[in-house]
């Protein structure tokens, strides 16, 4: 990723001479042995990472994540720290080390069967295991720590995602006058979801230990005041001014609608030009005469995969028409596969694209193209540059930036982008998109007909006011109205002190 340069320029005006304190289970850079035994390096390719790298350099601040590449332990101090990126030494990376019981219980233990299913409304997938819960205070426990020892007058903590919900009341007992904020990356549930989680007063009570909590949409904001509200009587909620004051403490919660690079997505889509696409058609057998649709997925039951085969077939099967005439990528990605749930979809997954194949396929044309692989970015880009209909139809999720990047990528701003409205970037594109919901397949087989019929001048008139939308508030623009909203926040707090 080449840094956004308005960014990187004013990170310090937007911190107010702060330094940033960033707190993840993912670490920026991860040090690997190579199969010679010399040791390489991973570097942030994309996403949140790679936006908040530049802001850390430009800082010089220190950034607190799980140790996990096997070479990480022999490139660090005696502090378990090590200087980056490898040729600038240009912030602090402090490692923290996990065992592999602390890894299975508090990450895809509690925090992946428990409160990932939970806020994306799947109670009927959570696990409440004690030794979940156990372990993830424990692990809340030594990151926070970690904190401490990194901390200084001038840092700003940030935490990031639901891996740390207790952490920043842990920080705050140890350093009562620190500045926190948090952002939380997946949906907040309403009261009526959320009181079903064991602990539920303890998590909340930890997310209060901020002084500035953010969530992608103002619904998730709202839900996260609605949970205080019932389960603290001696909180105070101010609705208007979304605060709220508990045992002593100011926490304001805000929306910040996470988006993507798209200035780095629309260049590299532009890489993926028409020789590129022929190309790709033959590699995949898809024909030069048919529509094609895309699908671009982490095999995660939140995702909807299962329910849009299902709207696909019912498509084929009640409009004959588009056999022949429709072709289905679906990008599928593992993930969590040591999790029963998640190796149990990909089964699904891939028996319900060979079911559909066999009934509908022909010799000469393949309904649904599946794939595994792993696949550059120019080509997941292109695909989305030169596909007709992206179908991004999640259950829930709390953003979806599959959404945004199909967006980005549509350089010629011909394409349709048909979306769940249970994805957080509905909030923004819902009326440009074309909305589903995805439990509604005869509702999913109108619209995804509609989309793929759409005359050439409402699908240009759509897109572009969706790119628009994207190129105006980037992931960039995420980063400093975060970053302005917590200097704000903070000089307001020492001043009132």
């Amino acid at each position: 990723m080449v840094p956004n340069d308005d960014m990187s320029d004013d990170a310090e005006t937007v911190l107010d001479g702060d330094s940033l304190l960033v707190v993840s289970n993912r670490q920026p850079y991860k040090h690997s042995y190579d199969e010679d035994g010399s040791i390489t390096v991973d570097r942030p390719a994309g996403g949140l990472t790679a936006g908040i790298d530049p802001v850390m350099q430009e800082t010089d601040g220190t950034w607190i994540a799980w140790g996990d590449g096997d070479a990480d332990s022999d490139v660090v101090d005696e502090h378990d720290r090590v200087r980056v990126p490898p040729e600038s030494e240009a912030y602090t990376l402090r490692r923290v080390w996990l065992t592999e019981d602390e890894v299975d219980d508090y990450y895809y233990g509690y925090s992946n069967q428990v409160l990932w299913p939970l806020c994306h409304g799947g109670m009927w997938k959570t696990e409440f295991a004690d030794e979940f819960w156990t372990q993830y205070r424990d692990v809340n426990e030594t990151f926070a720590e970690a904190v401490v020892d990194e901390y200084d007058d001038d840092s700003l903590v940030w935490f990031q995602d639901y891996h740390f919900g207790l952490a920043p009341q842990m920080v705050r007992e140890g350093l009562p006058d620190a500045f926190l904020m948090h952002f939380w990356h997946i949906p907040w549930p309403g009261w009526d979801t959320f009181r079903s989680l064991p602990n539920c007063e303890e998590l909340l009570a930890g997310l209060l230990g901020n002084d500035l909590l953010g969530f992608h949409t103002d619904w998730y904001c709202e839900n996260f005041l609605d949970c205080v509200d019932e389960a603290f009587e001696n909180a105070f909620v101010d609705r208007d001014q979304k605060r709220v004051r508990h045992d002593g403490h100011t926490t304001h919660v805000e929306s910040f609608p996470l988006s993507i690079d798209y200035d780095e997505i629309t260049s590299k889509s532009a890489d993926a030009d028409e020789e590129w696409f022929e190309e790709f058609r033959r590699s995949y057998g898809i024909g030069d005469d048919v529509q094609l649709a895309v699908g671009i997925d982490r095999l995660d039951y939140t995702k909807g995969i299962p329910e849009r085969l299902d709207a696909l077939a019912r498509l084929w099967e009640e409009h004959p028409e588009w056999r022949e005439k429709l072709t289905f990528f679906q990008k599928g990605s593992e993930s969590r596969s040591r999790i029963s749930d998640y190796r149990e979809l990909q089964e699904e997954v891939e028996e319900a694209v060979t079911r559909i194949n066999r009934r509908f396929g022909t010799d000469d044309w393949t309904p649904i193209v599946y794939t595994e692989e792993m696949l550059p970015e120019t080509d997941l880009y292109g695909l989305c540059r030169h596909s007709d209909v992206a179908l991004v139809s999640p259950l829930r999720d709390g953003m979806n930036l599959v959404a945004k990047e199909y967006v980005a990528a549509q350089r010629d701003e011909d394409g349709v982008l048909v979306l769940s409205d249970q994805a957080g970037a509905h909030e923004e594109f819902g009326d440009d998109a074309v909305t589903i919901n995805p439990h509604d397949v005869d509702d999913f087989v109108e619209q995804l007909q509609y989309a793929l019929t759409m005359d050439e001048s409402e699908r240009r008139e759509r897109m572009r006011r969706m790119r628009q939308r994207v190129e105006q508030y980037d992931l960039f623009a995420w980063l400093r109205d975060s970053l302005s909203t917590a200097r704000d926040v903070k000089h307001r707090r020492d001043t009132e002190k």
